[in-house]
């Protein structure tokens, strides 16, 4: 992994701390300041890449010699950056958590340079798969029932990205992706129907139709909309009906007044004794599309889901932030206008009961009676404490964010006018802050006792 996948401050911060010797153990907390509009709750993911990342973190000799003949940076800098790794340890929320701003998804305690020289590359990979996520985990929410399948791949912002919404919209429950290696990388669900232009290199639906069924015979899926939707419905009847069909089967709408249409299909196959046949539908559906298709009773066993989900259309990011909370032994904080930091390492303490909402306190204090702690380690001196394959370790997210959905509290699950769960403060972190802060500004930097 490139070390070049930073920004340019990055690097010029850290080789300023070498040539300085400010290389002494340092901890960053990455957190979100705010949740965006319409969001009660976020879905922590983008863990396991990110440790990807920190472990193979270098720089190759073609990148030093880019920083020097382009960026002019100097033998001494060079020559520090050269062997450099990351060592260090991280403590972060597991991937399919809920959790609330302020509330750290990961910290990282490494010495300075290496710890600063990771903040992009960690900043883009759990802000983007945490955004889609709690995107997609709305979308879940709206269903119900229903399957959700991800087919935003030809709409996300790049290959990797595709990927990445494949996997996020997997860790909250969607239960297949048209994105094929992104089914095999993650041991995922593949799937997929057909497109228009499938259906008018053919004759006629029924050619068409009988063709796929035919190629294709292990539960097809027929886009019945190309021409008029009732017409392409019956089609797939006369065919299903011509082949003797017993397996399992569906037809996608994709155009029109989904839950008219919805009706009107499910009333056909029906009468045609198809009441097996699966309805399908898409086109440019979100969490208030399927919860209106929903609350209409439209017959409609699944959803496909993409631009909208695969660009968190209404909330694109997060307002995320990677701080330096401590650096040797002495707590630190940001006093800019609406982007104070709270000082130490923390630690996110829950009532499992969800009445008293979260404590977030300092990962130093014991985790108060009844409550569970959040953050766990994950990483220590450079090297992840879980070797799950990329399959198990989506299937282990999906099933925390089964039994956090569960417990998340009505108003957060809301979609609309969500109200999150309260996060306070402890008395610990409390008084720190004020104590650091009170040092601040008073020109006083010497170390501050956490306790």
């Amino acid at each position: 992994m490139t070390g070049l996948h930073t920004d340019l401050y990055e690097l010029r911060m850290a080789a300023s701390y070498l040539r300085h010797d400010l290389n002494a153990s340092a901890t960053f907390s990455l957190f979100s300041r705010r949740l965006p509009d319409r969001r009660g709750f976020l879905v922590a993911a983008g863990l396991d890449e990110a440790l990807t990342f920190l472990e193979a973190f270098s720089f190759a000799d073609d990148e030093l010699a880019y920083l020097r003949d382009v960026h002019g940076f100097d033998e001494r800098a060079l020559a520090a950056l050269a062997p450099l790794r990351f060592t260090g340890d991280v403590r972060a929320v597991p991937e399919g958590r809920i959790v609330f701003a302020d509330e750290p998804l990961l910290e990282v305690t490494a010495p300075l340079a290496e710890a600063q020289l990771v903040e992009t590359g960690l900043l883009n990979l759990i802000t983007f798969q945490t955004t889609i996520a709690s995107k997609a985990a709305r979308c879940r929410l709206a269903a119900g029932d229903a399957e959700l399948i991800d087919f935003s791949f030809r709409r996300t912002h790049g290959l990797a990205a595709g990927a990445g919404v494949a996997r996020a919209s997997a860790v909250v429950g969607f239960a297949a992706t048209s994105h094929v290696e992104a089914a095999r990388r993650y041991g995922l669900r593949p799937s997929g129907t057909m497109a228009h232009s499938y259906v008018e290199a053919f004759p006629d639906e029924r050619a068409a139709f009988r063709a796929f069924a035919g190629d294709f015979p292990v539960n097809p899926i027929f886009l019945v909309d190309t021409y008029d939707t009732p017409a392409g419905v019956r089609a797939a009847v006369e065919v299903l009906t011509e082949l003797g069909w017993s397996g399992p089967a569906g037809v996608r709408l994709d155009s029109g007044d989904l839950a008219a249409l919805a009706r009107q299909t499910r009333t056909i196959l029906d009468t045609a004794g198809l009441t097996e046949v699966k309805i399908l539908a898409s086109g440019g559906l979100d969490e208030e599309a399927i919860a209106g298709l929903v609350a209409a009773g439209a017959p409609i066993d699944g959803y496909g889901v993409g631009t909208r989900m695969g660009v968190s259309s209404d909330a694109p990011s997060l307002d995320s932030a990677y701080k330096l909370v401590s650096y040797g032994e002495r707590p630190v904080v940001k006093l800019s206008p609406g982007k104070v930091t709270l000082p130490g390492a923390k630690q996110v303490f829950r009532d499992p009961t969800g009445t008293d909402g979260d404590l977030l306190g300092l990962h130093t204090e014991a985790s108060p009676p009844g409550r569970e702690s959040l953050l766990v380690p994950v990483m220590r001196a450079g090297r992840r404490l879980d070797t799950a394959t990329a399959a198990e370790a989506v299937r282990a997210a999906r099933d925390r964010f089964e039994a956090d959905l569960a417990w998340l509290p009505e108003p957060a699950r809301r979609l609309t006018e969500p109200v999150p769960s309260a996060v306070t403060v402890s008395s610990e972190l409390a008084g720190l802050q004020e104590k650091v802060t009170a040092a601040v500004r008073s020109g006083d930097a010497a170390p501050i006792a956490r306790r």
